[in-house]
């Protein structure tokens, strides 16, 4: 199988690392994506908008036209369902990670403030208690060293989805901070329109906070390869 990894806010390829390595010595192809912006700290993020990160995410599944599993982490649960949308024929399945799709029309991500071009890591503080409960003293040292600011054009561009082929395009998501129970209340409590749209919408539980890539890789890789032979 051939895997395209999209990492969340503030992270690049290297947030992939572990996961990347066990996908590869199982034997498929993978590819984790650093997004324009997100290169280096110091990067230049003015003038970035959505569009720029779908083209990046876009040119890596036109790269090989045979197909690929588009995974996405948190936010980016959003550009694998907007790569699903634009390439309906070569996204064979989706899979989020510790997040869901952006409603039509709403900007990419909203709650986290901005300076100038960019929006910088809020701290630990900012987030539930589940999100961080597996993370100890070095693992958010680590997570901390590999990050750098997020551009803020690309979270105040709204969502636009033109293709209701997305619909019919398999998803898996895959539930860390929060159960699939959580997830099937909020769709029949109709807050994520996107996903109870789809016609093959698989959830899945796993036993970790938001960033089980740093956390138990073992685990998420095994899940992704079982997901990507459906």
């Amino acid at each position: 199988m051939r895997f395209i990894l999209i990492p969340g806010l503030w992270l690049a390829a290297d947030f992939w690392g572990p996961v990347t390595d066990l996908l590869r010595q199982a034997g498929h192809t993978v590819q984790p994506l650093t997004l324009p912006g997100l290169e280096a700290s110091e990067a230049d993020r003015s003038g970035l908008t959505l569009h720029d990160h779908l083209d990046s995410v876009l040119a890596a599944v036109d790269a090989h036209p045979e197909g690929a599993v588009v995974v996405g982490h948190s936010a980016s649960a959003t550009l694998a369902h907007l790569a699903a949308d634009a390439r309906p024929e070569a996204v064979t399945r989706t899979v989020m990670i510790g997040g869901m799709p952006a409603t039509e029309g709403r900007p990419f991500l909203e709650g986290f403030p901005a300076d100038g071009r960019d929006v910088p890591f809020p701290g630990w503080a900012g987030f539930e208690p589940a999100d961080v409960r597996d993370l100890d003293e070095g693992a958010r040292a680590r997570l901390e060293a590999m990050m750098r600011p997020s551009p803020a054009g690309v979270l105040e561009t709204p969502v636009a989805y033109r293709d209701p082929r997305r619909h019919d395009i398999p998803v898996t998501v895959i539930c860390p901070e929060f159960s699939t129970a959580d997830c099937r209340e909020w769709l029949a409590a109709g807050f994520m329109p996107e996903l109870a749209a789809g016609s093959d919408v698989e959830l899945v539980d796993l036993d970790s906070g938001h960033w089980p890539q740093v956390t138990c890789p073992e685990n998420l890789a095994r899940l992704l390869a079982a997901a990507g032979s459906r």
